[in-house]
């Protein structure tokens, strides 16, 4: 992800804020996209082709079965636990409801950082 798509941005705050208003809720920029962090922890990021999405391992394989959802590669490798979401996979609230609901079911069980 080289930019940040600001619209989409702007939709992730406002349903990372209606689905956990009582989390501590931070932007920053990172990997060329503004990534979301929940309670400290990596949740999200805006790119201007789709989203990163932080799941954990134990969603991880059954999340990529999702024809949206792809593996998330930096480095040469996929990394386990986190998905790139194409720009056709958050296009509605719903979708974008959808796949921040299953990462905040990971991270919220995590102890805060």
């Amino acid at each position: 992800m080289a930019t940040i798509d600001e619209g989409l941005a702007q939709r992730i705050r406002e349903t990372l804020f209606e689905l956990a208003d009582f989390a501590d809720i931070s932007e920053r920029k990172m990997f060329g996209s503004l990534v979301f962090m929940v309670n400290g922890h990596m949740t999200c990021g805006a790119g201007d082709e789709g989203m990163m999405l932080r799941v954990g391992a134990d969603r991880y394989v059954d999340a990529l079965k999702h024809p949206h959802a792809e593996e998330m590669d930096f480095t040469g490798r996929p990394i386990t636990g986190f998905l790139y979401i194409t720009a056709q996979g958050t296009e509605t609230d719903e979708d974008l409801t959808y796949w921040l609901d299953l990462s905040l079911g990971f991270i919220l069980a995590q102890p805060p950082k």
